[in-house]
């Protein structure tokens, strides 16, 4: 190992919506964290691992966004997202390309004030706006707190995370690998699995129904000498009505779910999936610590 390398932790925080998700995917050039237009997509703190041999290993922690919770997961969500801050190295806040800092964003930066890590602030979609923008936002997140780096990006597009990933080594301490070089992340294939049908419930379904559900997988097996993976798979749901609703007329919104995740989990698994999904009604779960346990959210781990 050369004795420039250098490794640590990394959070990336932030409003739940600001592509934390999609920047962490970018980065890594691969898909392991969800991604959708709807808030709370990110539930649990996923890690995953950028490895530059010449340079070092960054591992990345994805939390939830942090958010005013309205219920047991909620609480869980930022419970999870805060206490992250307290164990990286450096902390990647992402906020989007505006002149008005609300009331969420300066709670987050409140919370940073007790961090005592380097705080690199990402300016993320600055696709959507003018470039001559851009300096004004700079200068509205300038007064909030003292950034060590503040750095327009767009994950959507690549555009900058270059930049991100230099400047975050910048800050890393020295120290050895904490991971093999060719490991992604530490979530099971089954955890993953589960996610990628979530996130294509929450893209394809009402406002409403895709805070309420779950996804648990049931069955995970490969058939010997075929090259096949059969999954069965659940998506919990709160009402009856949303059970209707989630399957669709004549199994057509299941169908659809079902066959969207079966092509991201093929390109995960490498390997042809035979993905079987069901629907099942749990009322108030999100309430319910015996149940959101059940379903990987343990507020014991956090």
């Amino acid at each position: 190992m050369n004795a420039d390398f250098k490794s640590g932790f990394v959070t990336l925080i932030g409003r739940p919506n600001v592509g934390k998700s999609t920047l962490m995917n970018r980065i890594i050039g691969q898909k392991i964290a969800i991604t959708s237009k709807k808030p709370q997509t990110t539930r649990n703190r996923i890690q995953t691992v950028y490895t530059d041999m010449d340079r070092g290993q960054i591992v990345f922690l994805d939390t939830p966004g942090i958010h005013k919770a309205k219920n047991k997961l909620g609480e869980y969500m930022v419970s999870v997202a805060e206490h992250t801050l307290k164990d990286v190295d450096v902390i990647l806040w992402l906020v989007e390309p505006t002149n008005f800092v609300g009331a969420g964003e300066r709670h987050i930066a409140e919370q940073l004030k007790h961090a005592g890590v380097p705080v690199l602030l990402v300016i993320n979609k600055t696709d959507t706006v003018k470039k001559e923008e851009i300096l004004t936002f700079i200068d509205t997140y300038r007064r909030i707190y003292d950034f060590d780096e503040i750095i327009p990006a767009s994950a959507l597009r690549g555009d900058n995370t270059d930049t991100v990933i230099d400047m975050i080594f910048k800050y890393l301490p020295y120290g050895p690998m904490f991971y093999d070089e060719d490991t992604v992340t530490d979530q099971p294939e089954r955890q993953i699995a589960a996610e990628l049908i979530r996130e294509k419930a929450l893209r394809m379904l009402e406002e409403e129904i895709p805070h309420g559900i779950a996804v648990t997988i049931e069955s995970m097996k490969e058939r010997k000498n075929s090259g096949i993976t059969d999954i069965e798979a659940v998506i919990i749901c709160e009402r009856e009505s949303h059970k209707g609703i989630i399957i669709g007329k004549g199994g057509s919104m299941l169908k659809k779910i079902g066959s969207s995740a079966r092509t991201d989990i093929e390109k995960l698994l490498d390997r042809k999936v035979n993905l079987k999904l069901w629907v099942k009604v749990r009322k108030g779960w999100r309430d319910s610590d015996v149940q959101m346990k059940n379903f990987g959210y343990n507020p014991k781990d956090v």
